[in-house]
C-alpha cells in the first residue's frame, strides 16, 4: 500500500468516525436496528443494478457469425454470469481496498481474461468509460431537480459544490476518453519504458498497442457503445430503489423523486472522492448535507441510510476473489489453463 493511499484511507476513516461520533453512535445503531431484516432485502436488491452494469460489458463484443453471415445463435463471447462475477469482485475491490477506482477495473480484466475472454482490457476500458459518463448524466438529473429547490434559496451553496464536483468528474472522463483515442496504453508504456529502462519492452509494447487498437475498434461500433451506456445509465437509475427501500425500512419513507435526488447527487459526491477507498466518510457527509432536500432530519437517519447502502458487505466478494485466484494459479501450475491474454 502506498503512502498516499494510507493517508487517504486515514482521512476517510477519521471523517467517517467523526461523523458517527457527532451524530451519536447509539442513535445511528438504533435507527439501523429498527430496519431489521429489511436491510438484507436492500442488499439483495443490489443484484439488479449490478446485473445491468454487468450486461454493459458483453454488448460491446460481437458474436461469432455463421457461414451465411448471421450471428451464431449459441455463441456468446462473454456469458453474463462471468460478467456479473467480474463486476461483483471489481466493485468489492473499489469499495474496500485503497486503490482508488483503478483496482476494480484491473481485477475485472484479469478475471475475464482468466475465463478466456479476448480483448478484456479493451472491453473493460470502454465499458468503464461509458459507466462513468452515465454517472455524470445521472448526476445532472439530480442537479436539474436540485435547481427547483435552489431557485428558492435553499442550499444554493450545496448546488454549486455539487455542480463543481460533477464538472470535475466530467472533465476527467473527457480527458480519459481522448487519451484512449490517442493510444492510452501504448503511451503509458512508452513513459514507463523511459523511466524504468534496462529491459526489453518490445513484447509489452506490442500487447499495449493491440489493446489500443481493440479499444478504438470498439468505439467505432457506436451502436454497441450506446447500448453499453444505456445499460449503465439504467443501472444508476434502478439503484435509486435501494435508497427508496432503505429509507422505508428505516422509518423515513420518501417518494421516488426525493430518492432519485438523494441517489444522483450522492453518487456525484461519491464519484468526486474516487481516490478515497469506498468514499469512506465522504458518502456519509454527502447524505448529511442532502438530507434536508428530501425532508429527512440531517442526523442519524442520513448516516443510517449511508450505512444501509454499505450493508452489501464487500468482504464476501474479496474472499471469493481470493479463492478464485488461488484456484486459477493452481490450475495454471498444473498446465490446465492457457496463459492469460489481456
Amino acid at each position: 500500500m502506498s503512502r498516499a493511499a494510507l493517508i487517504l484511507l486515514s482521512i476517510g476513516t477519521a471523517l467517517f468516525v467523526g461523523l458517527l461520533a457527532w451524530q451519536g453512535f447509539g442513535s445511528v445503531v438504533s435507527t439501523l436496528l429498527a430496519a431489521g431484516w429489511g436491510l438484507a432485502l436492500v442488499a439483495a436488491f443490489h443484484v439488479v443494478p449490478l446485473a445491468l452494469d454487468a450486461g454493459a460489458i458483453p454488448v460491446l463484443l460481437p458474436r461469432r457469425r455463421r457461414d451465411d453471415g448471421a450471428p451464431h445463435p449459441h455463441h456468446h463471447p462473454l456469458p453474463l454470469r462471468d460478467a456479473l462475477f467480474a463486476r461483483w469482485v471489481g466493485e468489492s475491490v473499489n469499495s474496500l481496498l485503497p486503490a482508488g477506482q483503478i483496482g476494480g477495473p484491473v481485477v475485472m480484466v484479469r478475471q475475464l481474461s482468466q475465463r478466456g475472454m479476448r480483448d478484456a482490457a479493451a472491453a473493460i476500458t470502454v465499458s468503464t468509460t461509458a459507466q462513468a459518463l452515465a454517472q455524470i448524466i445521472f448526476a445532472l438529473f439530480g442537479l436539474l431537480m436540485f435547481g427547483a429547490y435552489a431557485a428558492h434559496g435553499v442550499l444554493h451553496d450545496l448546488q454549486t459544490a455539487t455542480l463543481i464536483a460533477t464538472a470535475a468528474l466530467g472533465g476527467m472522463i473527457v480527458g480519459f476518453y481522448y487519451a484512449q483515442r490517442r493510444g492510452l496504453f501504448g503511451r503509458l508504456l512508452g513513459v514507463l519504458s523511459k523511466v524504468f529502462g534496462k529491459r526489453d519492452w518490445s513484447g509489452l509494447m506490442t500487447r499495449a498497442e493491440a489493446v489500443d487498437a481493440a479499444v478504438q475498434a470498439m468505439y467505432r461500433e457506436r451502436g454497441r457503445v450506446a447500448a453499453s451506456f444505456a445499460l449503465s445509465l439504467a443501472g444508476w437509475i434502478v439503484g435509486t430503489v435501494e435508497v427508496w427501500l432503505a429509507l422505508r425500512f428505516l422509518g423515513h419513507p420518501v417518494d421516488w423523486v426525493d430518492a432519485l435526488l438523494l441517489e444522483s447527487l450522492g453518487q456525484a459526491i461519491r464519484g468526486a472522492a474516487f481516490m478515497i477507498p469506498g468514499s469512506l466518510g465522504v458518502q456519509e457527509g454527502g447524505y448529511l448535507l442532502l438530507a434536508p432536500l428530501a425532508g429527512l432530519p440531517p442526523d442519524a437517519a442520513a448516516l443510517a441510510l449511508s450505512l444501509a447502502k454499505r450493508a452489501r458487505n464487500p468482504v464476501p466478494g474479496l474472499l471469493v476473489l481470493h479463492f478464485s485466484e488461488r484456484s486459477w494459479q493452481r490450475r495454471r501450475a498444473l498446465g490446465r489453463v492457457p496463459a492469460v491474454d489481456y
